[in-house]
């Protein structure tokens, strides 16, 4: 058994095209012991139009751009390709593996080729596993930077051999290997086929899902009882020493309805009253300054007030 570790780099990347010019892959055995390590250069047909994942334009590929016409193009290479993708003896591992496996199935569909069929696992899946963090998408060179693992960006055969790196350090810190990995924490390797991907998925990863689905119903929950209290009440106005004020909660104040209930009944109360919208309030409650409601609030003028200070002045 050995393992295939790779990345892709893109000219351009639109809805549905991605025009691949470098495909770099390492191989090692199961002690990630390298075989090889290679860069596959490729002419894309076409410019380069380069974007960071926000869309952002600006990013710079460690190559020399116009060397790339005298490369062949994907469908040249693509047997050499299938056969690394395609061994049965290989783990086949990337990072964000999925984006890679996407621009791969485009580049079969652009040449008219048969669709590349594998299984997959990413290291940045499996670093979420280890870390118990599911919200967050490590970028490689975060995640190897807190493994301690040095190289150079956006070079393919650099980034996967990066890869590889981290995926070494991510088994030592457990003491296992890739497939210790798998047991562990439950995962399921992501598949190419037909055309289409399928992700990974893990144990941790569904609890986690089944958490955030719950939480999400309790939020729900929450912000229906508190709106039906402002509904029925917001309109009752009252004379006191808040008549005229306009109040506003951050999310999380409305959400923890015991307590804003409670504020919010002191404040009718005393002839304030209240809005959704932060920028029609002249009194902004907070437990944090920031988000954005509370920008809204600062930048119609509002009045931020620390949650504290206001639940003792209303006690």
């Amino acid at each position: 058994m050995k393992y295939v570790f790779f990345d892709i780099e893109c000219a351009c990347v639109y809805k549905n095209v991605a025009k691949i010019c470098a495909f770099g892959y390492v191989v090692t055995d199961e002690k990630f012991n390298v075989i090889v390590r290679e860069d596959i250069l490729l002419n894309p047909k076409g410019k380069f139009h380069l974007t960071d994942r926000k869309g952002n334009e600006g990013l710079v590929l460690p190559y020399e751009y116009e060397d790339f016409k005298q490369y062949p193009v994907f469908s040249a290479e693509y047997p050499r390709i299938k056969a690394l993708l395609e061994d049965k003896d290989a783990v086949v591992l990337g990072h964000a593996t999925m984006n890679d496996v996407n621009y791969l199935n485009l580049e079969t569909r652009r040449y008219k080729l048969q669709p590349l069929k594998f299984a997959f696992y990413d290291t940045q899946f499996f670093y979420m596993n280890v870390t118990g963090n599911y919200a967050r998408q490590y970028g490689l060179e975060a995640m190897v930077e807190e493994l301690g693992v040095d190289f150079t960006p956006h070079r393919a055969v650099d980034d996967a051999y990066a890869t590889m790196c981290a995926c070494k350090a991510i088994c030592a810190r457990e003491k296992t290997d890739v497939h210790g990995l798998v047991s562990r924490y439950g995962i399921r390797a992501g598949r190419a086929g037909g055309g289409n991907s399928k992700p990974l998925t893990s144990a941790g990863q569904k609890k986690y899902f089944a958490l955030r689905e719950k939480e999400k119903e309790i939020r729900a929950k929450a912000h229906e009882q508190f709106y039906r209290f402002v509904n029925k009440y917001n309109h009752k106005k009252k004379s006191g020493r808040l008549s005229g004020k306009i109040f506003c909660f951050a999310k999380e104040i409305e959400e923890d309805v015991e307590t804003s209930l409670n504020l919010l009944s002191a404040i009718f109360e005393s002839g304030g009253t209240y809005t959704s919208h932060p920028a029609e309030c002249n009194v902004y409650i907070t437990r944090e300054e920031d988000g954005v409601r509370y920008q809204n609030a600062v930048a119609s003028g509002a009045a931020v007030i620390p949650f504290s200070t206001i639940a003792e002045a209303l006690k």
